[in-house]
């Protein structure tokens, strides 16, 4: 008899949940879960109001979880402490976001897997564990090729005044904002990563103009080369991308793969899409 099994994919902001089994695939979507600022009671609070009655009776076997600060034993302990609390009878096994990737567009087989999305960061996968990780330093000092990252370079050439009138007036009507409002959103609010990677849209509905197309060509070289030159497996294996900003841009990474000489795997929106493939399978 197959089993029912439920996959989770968790930011800090929101949270798929597919249950997969042999008749059917359900997605919910939750809050998101950060052990960094929800503890066990909350964690099982939350789960209690916005997952466990879209699931009605149905019986979970298995709990496959993937989230943010799961990397870290202690918070990866704590979400399991909470889903096991909800689904007593079920095997549970937490992992982090980049085993997501890994395991979404590796599979079983080798390979470099990257994400490109708020964030960025990148692994040798050998078919089971993540080998080696480049160092992730944040998106003040790192994150190279991350919305944030690009973001982060549309809001220097605005308030540097180096875009051209045409996509300066641009900008003016996208967002209807100024440099005190910028500053204060970068210096002052929380979570201004996100912030800063509101930003990438511009240049997705803005290709064509030299000056986008150098933001995005640049911002991707950079973590082409401060993270994927790292790993010498780089050039004998595929490297496989997860994101929207590796989604939305996947033709400059084609081209940068070919300049530097990369096998471009897998590119994909959506780990949950190669988690189910992944899960149906083992």
């Amino acid at each position: 008899m197959s089993s029912t099994k439920l996959i989770a994919d968790s930011g800090a902001t929101k949270a798929e949940w597919c249950l997969v089994n042999k008749k059917q695939t359900k997605t919910v979507f939750t809050q998101g879960i950060s052990p960094y600022f929800l503890n066990t009671e909350q964690i099982i609070e939350l789960l209690t109001k916005e997952l466990k009655p879209s699931l009605g009776k149905t019986q979970v076997d298995e709990v496959y979880y993937y989230g943010t600060g799961c990397a870290n034993p202690n918070n990866a302990r704590l979400v399991k402490k909470a889903i096991k609390k909800i689904f007593p009878e079920a095997v549970v096994d937490v992992n982090h976001d980049l085993m997501a990737a890994a395991r979404a567009v590796c599979g079983n087989e080798k390979g470099i897997a990257c994400i490109l999305g708020t964030g960025s960061n990148s692994c040798y996968f050998d078919g089971k564990k993540v080998v080696k990780n480049s160092p992730g330093i944040g998106y003040v000092l790192g994150d190279e090729g991350s919305g944030a990252y690009l973001g982060k370079r549309v809001l220097q050439y605005y308030l540097y005044n180096t875009f051209d009138e045409d996509l300066r007036a641009r900008f003016d009507a996208t967002y209807v904002t100024n440099n005190v409002e910028i500053l204060e959103n970068v210096y002052k609010k929380p979570l201004a990563n996100r912030y800063l990677a509101s930003f990438a849209r511009f240049l997705a509905e803005n290709r064509g103009h030299y000056m986008v197309e150098n933001i995005i060509e640049d911002g991707l070289n950079d973590f082409f080369f401060n993270h994927l030159c790292k790993y010498r497996e780089t050039w004998t294996l595929p490297v496989s991308f997860v994101g929207s900003i590796a989604f939305g841009f996947k033709d400059v990474l084609k081209d940068l793969c070919s300049a530097y000489e990369f096998d471009l795997g897998t590119v994909i929106k959506n780990p949950m899409i190669g988690l189910i493939e992944y899960h149906r399978e083992d």
